[in-house]
């Protein structure tokens, strides 16, 4: 048995802070005891000092970092963005297609796969694939390339679905050719379904649950709402993703919480609505992550959609439109925590446990729980990412 190591600092559980210590071994946490507990005499122990354990961070929405894209569908992409994410906290995440050609997603499919199987020793574990794209609806598609957009077509969403059990999620508009029949073929398969970048009425949301969606992605951007739709019927207004979003029990969803995207009156209506156990923090960064304001790619290099770092977002080039984050989870953690005032707690438990949760995964992953993976944090007192700890391993 490997030799016990003790974390110890402010403990953030999934609904408090608390002082004390973990226990791991064998990659796994063993105890969790309260501060005026022996601990171990033969452990490593690890002091948070005046700073916090917390569990490491799952981020659902992620294109990549470190200058490459998961698009890219090369080892060495892969390996950038894994990399540079887990320097942000970042323990397990969704590496993120983008609207492109067949060939491309299942190059990236094929690349998920393989690091899955084989996980990259200093960066992020690849839990699998967030299908995202192309089946968007092409006014609705963002900063994502136009051309590539196109309905779902059995002949070639069941080649995506042959990587079914690597797909964590995958994304659909409702209202675009073939989406019940992907959107079914996905539930027969296992694989969750979310609904993004759409101008779904209210009506097709609720077709939508009942073909088993259940996630929502990145709310308040790319989707419809009473005012967008608007423009298709003068009256009665009807409500679109957003209403549908907010008023399902049924729907999770995820914020950009990077301080561009939304507002702290957008994040705290979300928040009071869907609750922290059905909205989860997302990243949703690209390759810009950790790399110099400048022209970059979203997506492929070969097809993707250009975009610009600039003031610490990226943008369209032209500067009129938002196209990604070009941050980490710690940022979004941090500025959640700053512009809410939220306790940390529930912050924390937003990019953890609720991720896990929406996934399937929080039997093992998302919490400082005994039994659990030691997949764990050491944060200073503002919430600065010092150490990363991946299945009780030290990895930064």
């Amino acid at each position: 048995m490997d030799q016990p190591l003790v974390f110890r600092g402010a403990l953030v559980r999934s609904d408090r802070v608390e002082r004390g210590a973990l226990v791991v071994r064998d990659g796994r946490i063993a105890a969790v005891l309260a501060s005026d507990e022996p601990l171990p005499p033969d452990a490593m122990v690890i002091d948070a000092g005046d700073g916090y354990v917390a569990p490491g961070y799952i981020d659902l929405h992620v294109h990549g970092g470190g200058g490459g894209d998961f698009m890219d569908g090369t080892r060495d992409a892969f390996e950038r963005a894994l990399r540079a994410n887990l320097r942000h906290g970042t323990t397990r995440l969704a590496a993120t297609t983008t609207v492109a050609r067949h060939e491309q997603i299942l190059a990236t499919l094929e690349q998920t796969r393989s690091f899955r199987r084989a996980p990259l020793a200093d960066g992020s574990q690849v839990l699998g694939a967030h299908f995202y794209g192309p089946y968007f609806r092409y006014e609705a598609r963002g900063a994502h390339p136009g051309a590539a957009v196109r309905p779902a077509v059995p002949e070639e969403f069941t080649q995506y679905l042959a990587y079914a059990d690597d797909l964590v999620t995958a994304t659909v508009a409702p209202e675009i050719g073939g989406a019940r029949e992907f959107a079914v073929a996905c539930r027969e398969r296992g694989v969750r379904t979310n609904v993004g970048h759409s101008w779904a009425t209210f009506a097709q949301m609720t077709e939508a649950i009942g073909w088993g969606v259940r996630h929502v992605d990145h709310l308040f951007c790319a989707m419809s709402d009473k005012s967008k739709l608007r423009q298709f019927q003068m009256y009665p207004m009807q409500g679109g993703v957003l209403e549908a979003t907010l008023y399902y029990d049924e729907l999770t969803t995820e914020v950009i919480a990077d301080g561009k995207h939304l507002d702290a009156g957008l994040l705290l209506l979300a928040l009071k609505i869907k609750g922290p156990d059905r909205l989860a923090l997302v990243s949703d960064c690209s390759r810009a992550l950790d790399m110099p304001d400048g022209r970059y790619q979203l997506g492929p290099l070969d097809g993707g959609e250009p975009l610009v770092k600039h003031d610490g977002v990226g943008m369209l080039p032209d500067l009129t439109a938002l196209a990604s984050s070009v941050e980490g989870m710690d940022h979004m953690v941090r500025t959640f925590w700053r512009l809410t005032g939220r306790p940390v707690w529930e912050v924390v438990r937003m990019a953890s446990l609720t991720p896990a949760r929406i996934i399937g995964r929080d039997a093992e992953l998302g919490s400082l729980d005994i039994g659990k993976r030691a997949d764990i944090l050491v944060l200073d007192n503002a919430l600065q990412v010092t150490e990363v700890h991946i299945d009780g391993r030290r990895r930064v």
